[in-house]
């Protein structure tokens, strides 16, 4: 039977945005291991679904489709934001040694 994981990607080093980080991924975990290729000596798999990415809009479509399938899921909650509210002058402020955490 085939697994699938289902999850938000985050976001690249390279983004300074959040737009790809919106819909939901569906992928399916490798089946068969990995291994070099004779001739040229790329890595390659006997299982051509792993290559396939589903992106969906929300959760629920995901799980639907995956249930559709008859396929096992897991599903990974994304990680939430954390924002700390700062001035440019803080870049400045002085923090004594014993109040630095």
């Amino acid at each position: 039977m085939t697994s699938v994981r289902i999850y938000k990607p985050a976001k690249s080093a390279m983004q300074s945005g959040r737009a790809k980080g919106q819909r939901w991924i569906l992928e399916t975990e490798t089946e068969t291991s990995r291994r070099p290729e004779d001739l040229m000596g790329w890595v390659s798999s006997g299982d051509t679904l792993n290559q396939v990415r589903l992106a969906f809009d929300t959760l629920e479509d995901a799980i639907a489709h995956a249930q559709a399938r008859g396929w096992d899921y897991s599903v990974s909650a994304p990680q939430q934001r954390k924002l700390r509210p700062r001035n440019y002058t803080d870049n400045f402020r002085y923090i004594p040694a014993e109040k630095r955490t």
